[in-house]
This record gives C-alpha cells, sequence and structure tokens, in this order.
C-alpha cells in the first residue's frame, strides 16, 4: 500500500457545509476541493451515508476523499437526515425520505459554482444501496455511480433474510443502528441546539428489528428499495465490486445480468470493506476508480469501457483457517454475463457419494443438532482474523455428506452453484443449509459456498406455504456465487444439514427431513473453461490511499471472536467483541469511542433454546463536554412468536437523561 500525499491539483478541505432541504432542516456535509474549483469547475462525487463523518468515518473518508479532489473531483460526504450532525430522526434504512432528501442533495451540488453540474455516487455496504436505489430515482446530474458490497434485494440478500430463513445478522445489525442512531450531535457544530437535537432522536428511537420481524415475507416492505423490481429504472453508469469474503457479493452477477445500460463488475478477494483499504489483498481501487470518473463525468477515453464487464479473482485450493493475509490465485474475465461459455455440470447425489451417474435411488434421512454452524465464522466477515469459516469436519460429521471420487485434474468455478433435492420433512416447518466443501488430500474440509432455505418459501418468499409431512418435493437451493478452484485430488463435498446457527434462526421444531439421491437430487456446479484472454489482462497497480491524518489512538482496539461450549447444560455459544478504542479527532478535538458485544446461543436438541444478546457502548467527549449512550437488545422466541427486549440509556456526564425500554412480541409467520 502507497500513501500519496501530492497529487496533480492542490486541495483545500470544507470541514462542515450546510445542504438546505426543501422541509427547513439542513444535512451537514464534508466537502474536499481543488482549490481552483469556483474558477474551473469539477464534477462532483457524493458519498452519502448515517454513520457520522466527524468520527465513526473518518479514518475511512479522510484515506479516500481527498485522492480524488487532488485529481480533479469536489468530493461530498454527507451525513443523511438524523446522523451526525444532521437535522431530523433516523426511523428506518432505505426510506422514501432518505432518497427525496438525495435527490435535494444532488440538485444542489450540481447549483454550486465549484461543479460542473456532472455528479458521480459512491459508496459501500448502506451508500452502495442507497446509490443504486437513487440512481433509479434518476436525478438528471447523476451520471454515474461505484456500488460496493451492497444488494439490489433487500429481502433474500441483505442481513434480514437469506432463502426466506431469518439471518441472525437482522438483530446484529439492527442493535448496533440502535446505539449509533441514539449518538449525540457534535456541539462544535451544531452549537447551543445540540442537546435539543439529541432529545428528538432519544424520544425518537426506533427499535429497527421490530420492524424488520413484522415483515417476515416478501412484501412491499422490501420491494421498496430493491433495484431488482425494475432494473430498467436505471439509466446511469453502474460499476458494481464485490469481494469473495464478503456477505453481499451475489449482487453482482446479478446486476450485470439484469441492467440494460453500461455496467461493469469487479469481485476481489476482500471482505466487507474498500479494496484500497482492505484487510486482504488490498489494490489500487482509487486508481481503478479515477478511471471510471474520468470517462463518465469527464468525458475522457480512458479505456476502462473497452475492458471486459466483468472480472473476478478466482481462487485457488486453501487449508481453511480463521482469516487469510492472502488468498492465492489470478485474475479472470468474462466478456458478458452470464457468460455462454459457462454451463452447469451435474453430480448426482447417491447412495455412495457424488456421481457422474445417477445410481439406484434410496431415501436417506437426516435430523442435525441446533449447533451445526459453528463453524461458519461470521456472515459478512471484515477481513479480520476469526470472521472466516474454520474446518468443516465437525460440521460435515453432523450434516448428511455426499463425496466425489477423487478429481483427476484442476477444476475452476465461477457462478452460483445450485442444489436439486427431492426431500420430505416429518414438520410442517423446517429448514435446510447446502454448504459446497473442498475436501482436500490432507483431510480438511474448506467451505466453498453455501445455500439456505426456508422449505415454506420453496415456492416463494411471497406466498409461503407450511410442508405437508411426509409428502415429497423437488427443491432448488441456490448457493452463494464463487469463483474456485478445486485442486487436482480433492474430492467435492455437498453436505445438508437441518440447522445452522448462528447464521440463521432455527425452525420452531426439530425436523427431521428425507433425501431422495439417485437420478432426483444433484449438484449443479458452474464450471468455467480456460480462456486464453485471462493472461492478457493487465494488473492492478498497487493500492493508493490518501495520508491518515488527524487521528491520534488514545486506546487501543480489540476484536475477539470465541466459541463457548458450557458443559452443565450443553449451551453453546458464539460471541463476537469489536472494540473499536478510543481516538481523538485532532483537526476539531472530538474524543470517541463504541465497545460491543454480541453472544448468540443454543443448546444442541432445543431449537427454542435460541438467544441473542447484543450490548454496546459509545462515549463522544471534548473538554468538560462527555456523553453516552447504553443499549441492550435481546431476542428469543416460542414456537409461535418472536420476543424481544430491549433498553436504551443516554448519559449528559454522569446524569442519566433518558431510559427507554421495549418489550415486543411478533408472530412468527413460516419462520
Amino acid at each position: 500500500m502507497t500513501v500519496a500525499g501530492t497529487y496533480p491539483n492542490k486541495i483545500r478541505q470544507i470541514d462542515n457545509a450546510w445542504i438546505p432541504l426543501e422541509d427547513g432542516k439542513r444535512l451537514s456535509a464534508r466537502l474536499w476541493l481543488p482549490v481552483d474549483a469556483e474558477r474551473k469547475p469539477v464534477p462532483a462525487i457524493l458519498e452519502y451515508l448515517p454513520y457520522r463523518h466527524r468520527d465513526a468515518t473518518y479514518e475511512r473518508d479522510i484515506q479516500t476523499h481527498p485522492y480524488l479532489a487532488g485529481h480533479g473531483y469536489a468530493c461530498v460526504r454527507v451525513d443523511m437526515r438524523g446522523s451526525g450532525e444532521s437535522d431530523g430522526v433516523l426511523y428506518d434504512e432505505y426510506l422514501q425520505q432518505e432518497q427525496d432528501d438525495a435527490l435535494e442533495v444532488i440538485a444542489w451540488i450540481a447549483r454550486q459554482p465549484w461543479c460542473t453540474g456532472k455528479v458521480g455516487m459512491m459508496g459501500i455496504s448502506w451508500g452502495g444501496f442507497n446509490g443504486l436505489q437513487v440512481a433509479a430515482r434518476r436525478p438528471p446530474a447523476l451520471k454515474a455511480i461505484v456500488t460496493v458490497a451492497s444488494t439490489d434485494d433487500r429481502y433474500a440478500d441483505d442481513v434480514h433474510y437469506m432463502g426466506g430463513c431469518l439471518n441472525n445478522s437482522n438483530m446484529g445489525w439492527g442493535c448496533t443502528m440502535f446505539a449509533n442512531s441514539a449518538r449525540p450531535p457534535d456541539p462544535a457544530i451544531a452549537g447551543d441546539a445540540w442537546r435539543t437535537m439529541w432529545r428528538e432522536r432519544l424520544d425518537n428511537a426506533t427499535l429497527l428489528v421490530q420492524a424488520w420481524l413484522r415483515h417476515q415475507r416478501r412484501d412491499t416492505y422490501w420491494k421498496h428499495g430493491s433495484v431488482c423490481e425494475n432494473y430498467a429504472d436505471i439509466t446511469a453508469a453502474v460499476y458494481a465490486i464485490g469481494g469473495w469474503e464478503d456477505g453481499y457479493t451475489n449482487a453482482v452477477p446479478r446486476l450485470l445480468a439484469g441492467l440494460p445500460g453500461p455496467k461493469k463488475g469487479l469481485v476481489g478477494p476482500w471482505g466487507h470493506a474498500y479494496p484500497h483499504i482492505a484487510k486482504l489483498m488490498p489494490m489500487g481501487f482509487l486508481q481503478e476508480m479515477l478511471r471510471w470518473w474520468d470517462h463518465w463525468l469527464k468525458d475522457r477515453d480512458t479505456g476502462i469501457m473497452a475492458e471486459p464487464m466483468y472480472r473476478v479473482w478466482l481462487q485457488d485450493s486453501v487449508p481453511p483457517q480463521p482469516g487469510y493475509d492472502n488468498r492465492p490465485g489470478r485474475w479472470v474475465c468474462e466478456p458478458s454475463w452470464p457468460s455462454p461459455t459457462i454451463r452447469p455440470r451435474p453430480w448426482y447425489l447417491t447412495a455412495t457419494g457424488l456421481s457422474d451417474a445417477p445410481g439406484g435411488t434410496s431415501r436417506l434421512t437426516h435430523l442435525s443438532n441446533q449447533t451445526v454452524g459453528l463453524a461458519s465464522g461470521a456472515w459478512c466477515p471484515y477481513g479480520f482474523t476469526g470472521e472466516m469459516p474454520t474446518d468443516q469436519r465437525p460440521e460435515d460429521g453432523q450434516s448428511l455428506c455426499f463425496d466425489s471420487t477423487p478429481l483427476t485434474d484442476r477444476l475452476e468455478v465461477l457462478g452460483a452453484p445450485e442444489v436439486v433435492l427431492a426431500i420430505e420433512a416429518d414438520k410442517p416447518q423446517a429448514m435446510i443449509c447446502v454448504r459446497l466443501c473442498e475436501v482436500r488430500q490432507s483431510g480438511e474440509s474448506l467451505r466453498v459456498s453455501y445455500g439456505l432455505l426456508n422449505l415454506s418459501h420453496r415456492d416463494s418468499h411471497e406466498h409461503p406455504t407450511p410442508l405437508e409431512p411426509g409428502r415429497r418435493y423437488e427443491v432448488r437451493v441456490k448457493l452463494n456465487d464463487v469463483a474456485h478452484a478445486f485442486a487436482k485430488g480433492s474430492r467435492i463435498r455437498v453436505a445438508v444439514s437441518t440447522s445452522y446457527w448462528p447464521i440463521a434462526w432455527p425452525s420452531p421444531e426439530a425436523a427431521t427431513i428425507a433425501v431422495h439421491v439417485g437420478s432426483a437430487s444433484r449438484l449443479e456446479l458452474p464450471v468455467r473453461p480456460p480462456r486464453a484472454e485471462d493472461a492478457k489482462l493487465a494488473s492492478f497497480p498497487s493500492a493508493h490511499t490518501a495520508p491518515l491524518v488527524g487521528v491520534k489512538a488514545l486506546r487501543p482496539g480489540k476484536r475477539r471472536m470465541a466459541i463457548e461450549h458450557d458443559l452443565t447444560d450443553q449451551t453453546a455459544a458464539w460471541i463476537s467483541h469489536n472494540d473499536r478504542g478510543q481516538v481523538e479527532y485532532t483537526e476539531h478535538g472530538l474524543i470517541s469511542e463504541a465497545v460491543g458485544t454480541n453472544r448468540l446461543s443454543i443448546r444442541p436438541n432445543d431449537p427454542l433454546s435460541a438467544r441473542i444478546e447484543a450490548v454496546w457502548s459509545t462515549r463522544h467527549e471534548r473538554g468538560a463536554w462527555r456523553t453516552r449512550v447504553e443499549s441492550r437488545t435481546v431476542m428469543t422466541a416460542s414456537a409461535t412468536e418472536f420476543h424481544v427486549v430491549a433498553r436504551l440509556e443516554a448519559y449528559e456526564g454522569d446524569t442519566l437523561i433518558t431510559a427507554r425500554d421495549w418489550d415486543v412480541r411478533v408472530p412468527r409467520d413460516n419462520v
């Protein structure tokens, strides 16, 4: 990684600029501009988030936006309504209000004397989501976007539901935002109004998981903001980026297949991070973005649109471990997507394993312990050690497994593997997890991909129907997209389980499934033939970042991920502890601190023992001004309803100024 501190253009920073909205509210923005932009206007790049540009994303922003500004862009980092120093209240994610405000922000940017009138939008995660959503609204000034680690489908491919199963990150992320949204504005910007603004946020604090649990089907709540409902709404050019360690990468090939306008896709080995500052194998993402922005906002022929549409890091086989510093592989490309050269190769599930031929028919039954999944790692890794799936042999031993014979040659796959199962269950509600693993010659089992399916959602996420116990169904489980090379001598393994904790909330009853094997059940593997064009791909440059300045660590942060087994009552717990440390932002003197712990526990034979507890503590101070927010949320479930209990406390100095409690019960709806 190279720190680049000098650029073609000298820049100036505006620590805070107010963007007025039509309803009288103001949004807080931080700007980086070429010093002569008023005399020589430049295109603008907007990043629009609820994450507090004064502290929470300060480090990422300072490593990114000055670099782009120094190469001739006006960079505008905006805190959306109800976050940071911006007015109002943040009630939920991706609301119509959020999009409407963004349209006003883009129009305001385009009118500024330092802007040519052309605007791009960039963002990761939430910012990647709303980049797509705002592009679908077609503001005239918005010409192109870069969307990183985002999705086109809010129901099936976000933190909420996966294959119709309740994703436990729904609770984890909801609790994170529960704490984040209650943090105060900075008096240095908000002035004497800070306390009134904070009180408004606290009095209107929303337990986001309550709304998300009330929509267990793919209804209009989730269709709003899901651009897959009509890709043709987006006419701006789209560059979609993902990482194989990330939880959102499936959207990249879907966007390439669905968007009618100009588009490119890039997937590397990274986790949930911008690729130039990723923990794993950072690359020259800022230089790549400049090529994109120069093409679409400055009308320069950088050659970027003449290159293949889809470029991915094809990963080699590696020993499974909880984190990686390197993932061997190579860049490969496809001129279009879906690729006409990639065909699904069938492998039949038989009584003796995976086979090219269907073999005889058999009926195999299975019931998993509820603790299957403890080796899964995090649903959405950021690249830290402890987040990746470990050796799957303990999970495989508690699953229904089908192995191929050793491969006689290297086998490369690109795309989404699918597994078709002829299946029945003995309960009206059941879920399955299907894992695709590579069993290396050493015996280690590497998870390559996986997918979940709530069997009541077998035909529709919008209109689920309970199972008829004992009835045979054909279901199709789509696994996460992958680019992977199975090594010569390895075996391909399909592992099927009826639980996957802590990734997914369990069914209300432990269900036994029966899989009919032979011609009725198969793995469809997207085998990619070698392409000579891969060898001609130019390498990406090494990662550049702007200097990280203005940050002083007063106390170092610490991350811890652990699995605990209580041998007295058999409870197994997956624990994630994220201490972000204490940091002073020396440009303005704000001191910030955040510590959070998630504990997800369950007993092997009792799905109703599932429990999630999330605790967060955040602090902000400067001199005599000190504030603190504490939150605790616990989720359990009976056979018929989910139960969430939460408490939020806010302190000014040592004085408790607000304490609010929630006790929410939501009926289970085929989940």
